[in-house]
């Protein structure tokens, strides 16, 4: 599999052809495991199990460790610093392929954030730099850190917006590694954030800001997590998806976050960049309108299966808008698996290659970090191993949210309506699983 160390912001993780994994097999075995899971919950699983009082305890030294005001200062600072380098090379660098700015952005922001949620938890919160340069604000000016002009009653709808906007410069806007380019998103984000912190508090960074809240959401299939009591405990990715209830906005939020990842092993088809190149629309344009399509088909297909199956349990209709927003967090696991399976590569190698950027942000020739001799390591993107992550992320993803989407099923619904109303969910999940293989194995 060749990775060539130009900036490449996402687009996939190169060609997937000469994946030594029969398609056929994994095809079958992944409906097998999808429709088996849902056979066994629907007869042994018959209540709801995750309850905030599960989870083995961290030893206490562990706990502190986490809790330390220290250990949080220090992450702070650090992403501090990597914030002001990066800044440096935005305004003061080269505008070229030597500049480390894209890859921060589209490697280590957007990819490396979501790893590091789906191991540790939500990350961004505490070493969000905005947010801390909002605080820092607030301080000097001697205000109350609570202050907020408005109360804030949008819900994740900004959030959705922010990540949609982002997934489309990343994945379709014309010279999005292009330090102007850079420099405008960057700035307008800025100004955005500090805005909406100013009118709403900081209710804007735990609702509004797309980071937070991809990196929130992501964090939830972490096995770190706090039990009822505030301790921590090593918990399965079910119980954080579990204790997200439904709220305005979530529904879209988790259509981009699925859509756009979609969207983008579908971009790596040859066949459609043969169509793009020959079509008599504009490239952006076709490209719009085709991941709007993404985001629009997944939140259509997991409404139109919810409406269904509250009919299904004879429910009235009108539930149906409650109960999609009950079943939509049954949809992280499947878009974790999802950023697992078309992101791995990426993320391994440019993410090591980012290193050897930083070292010379001003492009001046300098080797400040002492990287810049610094040859990526390939030993975790062999073809085998890359096959099997992504077929393994995409199938497992899948098996839990079956098992999320009966958790809530059987939570909201009684017994016997929720097994018989969970059949169109689970038709709907192995569209997804089809269409994710599908889409893996044709790039």
């Amino acid at each position: 599999m060749a990775l060539l160390p130009a900036v490449t912001p996402a687009h996939g993780v190169g060609s997937r052809s000469d994946l030594p994994l029969p398609f056929t097999a994994l095809v079958i075995a992944a409906v097998a495991v999808l429709v088996i899971s849902f056979v066994a919950i629907g007869t042994l699983w018959r209540e709801p199990r995750l309850r905030d009082t599960d989870g083995v305890l961290l030893p206490r030294p562990l706990a502190a460790l986490l809790d330390s005001r220290w250990l949080r200062t220090i992450a702070r600072v650090l992403a501090g610093v990597l914030t002001v380098w990066t800044l440096a090379a935005l305004f003061l660098g080269p505008d070229s392929a030597r500049n480390p700015v894209p890859h921060v952005v589209y490697v280590w922001l957007w990819v490396g954030l979501a790893f590091a949620s789906m191991l540790l938890g939500p990350v961004w919160r505490v070493i969000n730099p905005v947010r801390a340069l909002h605080a820092g604000l607030l301080r000097l000016a001697r205000v109350s850190p609570d202050l907020a002009a408005l109360p804030y009653r949008w819900g994740l709808w900004p959030a959705a917006l922010g990540l949609g906007t982002f997934t489309w410069v990343e994945l379709v806007a014309e010279g999005n590694t292009s330090l102007p380019f850079l420099q405008l998103l960057v700035g307008g984000f800025l100004a955005v954030s500090l805005l909406g912190a100013a009118v709403f508090g900081r209710a804007w960074f735990d609702k509004a800001d797309p980071f937070e809240v991809w990196s929130r959401l992501l964090g939830l299939l972490s096995p770190l997590g706090r039990r009822h009591d505030g301790r921590w405990v090593l918990r399965t990715p079910l119980h954080g998806v579990n204790g997200l209830r439904g709220q305005r906005g979530l529904v879209p939020t988790v259509a981009v976050m699925l859509g756009g990842t979609a969207y983008d092993g579908f971009s790596a088809n040859l066949g459609w960049a043969t169509f793009v190149q020959s079509s008599a629309l504009p490239s952006s344009v076709l490209k719009t309108l085709t991941l709007l399509g993404f985001f629009t088909l997944v939140a259509v297909t997991i409404w139109l299966a919810s409406a269904v199956s509250v009919r299904l349990a004879r429910e009235p209709f009108s539930s149906s808008f409650s109960f999609v927003s009950d079943i939509a967090p049954s949809l992280i696991p499947i878009a974790g698996g999802y950023l697992v399976a078309h992101y791995w590569s990426l993320w391994v190698y440019q993410g090591q290659y980012a290193w050897k950027l930083l070292t010379d942000p001003l492009g001046t020739g300098a080797d400040l970090l002492g990287t810049a001799a610094l040859t990526p390591n390939d030993a975790l993107i062999q073809p085998t191993l890359v096959a099997t992550i992504q077929a393994v992320s995409i199938v497992v993803g899948h098996v839990l949210g079956v098992f999320a989407a009966h958790e809530r099923a059987i939570t909201v619904l009684d017994r016997r309506a929720a097994v018989i109303g969970q059949i169109p969910l689970m038709l709907v999940m192995v569209f997804y699983t089809l269409g994710g293989l599908t889409i893996l194995f044709s790039s």
